[in-house]
């Protein structure tokens, strides 16, 4: 029993282990079939309101998949039930209270799971866009000075260019062009892509736009800020990558790892009467 019991915390561990390093890779957007899946699996339940921010929160993910609010909650809801049995099944063979608890956060943490996905697409596409930025302001800059408006220019960078950062001004040209006013959509843009960068564009195209200053001279300005913004971005993702990394390597698994040779050795004990070697 010892060793089982020793067996099943190793592997619990390994498990956890694995996938803390596997949540450092990019996920983009490979989740939105498991969603869509498990939308599917609860479209018998009782719908889940939505929580006032969820829609915002799909937006600044780029709406993946054209995921709804209602599908993402019926997706928690799915999620949550279908980690109940297994959260039952970890807490049986946990030791002491540690299965009560195990029994209680399981479907706690099978209904956050969406979250955490959509959380970390949102992430991931501010990050795309960061990296498109500086390139995509020198493309501005210069079908401006060749004559296009801002919002013309908008437009025919984000029709030439991918990402979703173009796409958001591929969205705020043709917006501008159906009749919104140029501030409205760029405001939209913002909203739709929080980034702290795009933000300080908008806010630099707003003061060109009132106190008539030189939209080439400006987006210029703009073009070596978000490349310091860049360098200073990626320094600090490196940073940050690197203690996490080690933390998952030192406190899961090479512990799933000792407790894999402790329970190999409590076996061998266990059938050899306590004797180390056989005499």
């Amino acid at each position: 029993m010892t060793g089982a019991a020793t067996a099943f915390l190793a592997a619990a561990l390994g498990i956890a282990g694995a996938g803390g390093l596997l949540g450092s890779l990019p996920s983009r957007r490979g989740g939105v079939p498991l969603i869509r899946g498990l939308a599917a699996m609860g479209s018998g339940f009782a719908s889940v309101p939505a929580p006032g921010d969820l829609g915002a929160r799909l937006d600044a993910a780029g709406q993946p998949g054209g995921l709804g609010e209602r599908e993402v909650m019926t997706a928690k809801l799915a999620m949550a039930l279908i980690a109940t049995p297994g959260g039952a099944l970890l807490g049986a063979a946990a030791p002491g209270r540690l299965g009560t608890v195990i029994l209680v956060l399981a479907p706690a943490c099978g209904f956050l799971g969406p979250d955490v996905w959509l959380a970390r697409v949102a992430r991931e596409r501010r990050r795309a866009a960061l990296r498109e930025l500086p390139a995509l302001l020198d493309l501005l800059r210069v079908t401006v000075e060749s004559g296009a408006s801002l919002p013309e220019a908008l437009r025919s960078v984000g029709e030439q260019a991918g990402g979703p950062l173009a796409a958001e001004w591929r969205t705020a040209g043709r917006r501008v062009a159906l009749g919104v006013p140029l501030e409205v959509a760029l405001e939209e843009m913002g909203r739709r892509l929080p980034l702290p960068a795009l933000a300080a564009f908008i806010a630099a195209m707003d003061r060109s736009r009132r106190h008539g200053a030189p939209l080439a001279r400006t987006l210029a300005a703009q073009s070596r800020d978000a490349r310091a913004a860049l360098s200073r971005e990626s320094r600090e993702h490196a940073a940050r990558a690197g203690p996490k990394i080690q933390l998952v390597v030192a406190l899961l698994l090479v512990p799933s790892v000792l407790l894999l040779m402790a329970a190999a050795l409590v076996s061998a004990l266990a059938g050899s009467g306590g004797e180390l070697l056989p005499v």
